[in-house]
């Protein structure tokens, strides 16, 4: 594994930000699993940075989250978030951000790919926090997908779309890399 330079920290921590700001920015619903923008951010980073440094930019945003920072939704933080019924959605976010990544990384950032991918890293983002909804709330499965899949289906689909559209015309503006020898 390749050691990080100081422009890789760098940006892994513009997109811990990003993430942070998109999940803060939050709408409360009845049952405990707010509206907010955060699997923006987690796409941002899967298909922006190179795989390695898109789980670290998520998994410092959880961790930060974890010690107290309010970075969570709702300008909240530490373990209890973890352990309420949105923890295991924000635990998702780190299967989210490798599937995605990782598909990209394989076969690159191309429509015919981001489109499957994104929806391949919502699944790893909903299992986790579906399962961990129903176990903590103590409802079963159907009403879990009722409270936590069917009313964020629209969103996801922009979220999905933006991120798709976002990364694709970023990275034509970006200049080629051209390999040091």
């Amino acid at each position: 594994m390749k050691q990080l330079t100081i422009r890789d920290i760098a940006k892994c921590a513009v997109f811990t930000a990003i993430l942070a700001v998109c999940s803060v920015i939050s709408i409360p619903l009845p049952l405990g699993v707010p509206v907010n923008l955060a699997l923006l951010g987690v796409y941002l980073a899967a298909l922006m940075l190179p795989p390695g440094q898109a789980f670290f930019s998520v998994l410092a945003f959880v961790l930060l989250g974890t010690f107290g920072v309010p970075v969570f939704a709702g300008f909240r933080g530490g373990l209890s978030v973890l352990a309420g019924p949105t923890g295991g959605f924000i635990a998702g976010y780190l299967l989210t951000v490798l599937v995605i990544s990782v598909l990209k990384a394989r076969f690159g950032l191309k429509r015919r790919v981001i489109f499957p991918a994104l929806v391949l890293g919502l699944l790893a983002t909903y299992i986790p926090g579906i399962i961990w909804f129903a176990i903590v709330t103590g409802y079963g499965v159907g009403k879990a997908l009722t409270a936590c899949v069917i009313p964020f289906l629209p969103g996801d689909a922009a979220k999905i779309i933006i991120a798709a559209e976002v990364s694709l015309k970023v990275v034509k503006l970006l200049p080629a890399r051209t390999s040091r020898t």
